[in-house]
């Protein structure tokens, strides 16, 4: 039986982290963890791409421009849709999540998914680096880990 699991290798890998410019505390927060994690993992520092968006809803579309580019060998999106008064949240959290999901589906380019959808900020300020930890980083190994899980399955399909 072949078992297959990816590994955080950041060597040689180009990537682009998309991210939100919107609740810009949270999002430039995550983008530090993410940029940490990629560094840390062996992703030179220049080969590292960041794309800021207005917000989370444009997300979609500038990660699918970038993973259609075929520059990168991951794509990691952050941002931060924190709940208000009206339901606005609840459509922007979906769609972009929904269009980070598509973007996914539809290209071979690993995307770590780094959109957080919380009730309040101090939910989203745990998450991008308090009690819950860095979902920035996060985002990012799971987008290496499955750079390199791809890699692995295209060399078993050539055996």
């Amino acid at each position: 039986m072949a078992e297959f699991t990816g590994n955080p290798a950041g060597s040689s890998r180009r990537i682009a982290v998309v991210a939100s410019r919107f609740n810009e505390t949270v999002t430039r927060a995550l983008v530090d963890g993410a940029m940490d994690a990629l560094v840390r993992h062996g992703v030179a520092f220049d080969d590292v791409d960041v794309i800021w968006v207005p917000g989370a809803w444009e997300l979609p579309l500038a990660v699918r421009r970038a993973m259609a580019t075929e520059r990168y060998d991951a794509v990691v999106a952050l941002g931060a849709v924190i709940r208000g008064d009206t339901p606005h949240f609840d459509y922007v959290a979906g769609e972009a999540s929904r269009g980070l999901a598509d973007a996914s589906r539809d290209s071979d380019v690993p995307l770590g998914f780094g959109l957080l959808t919380c009730d309040t900020m101090e939910q989203a300020l745990d998450r991008c680096g308090g009690a819950h930890g860095n979902k920035g980083w996060d985002a990012a190994i799971a987008a290496l880990e499955m750079t390199d899980l791809l890699d692995q399955l295209d060399f078993a399909d050539e055996s």
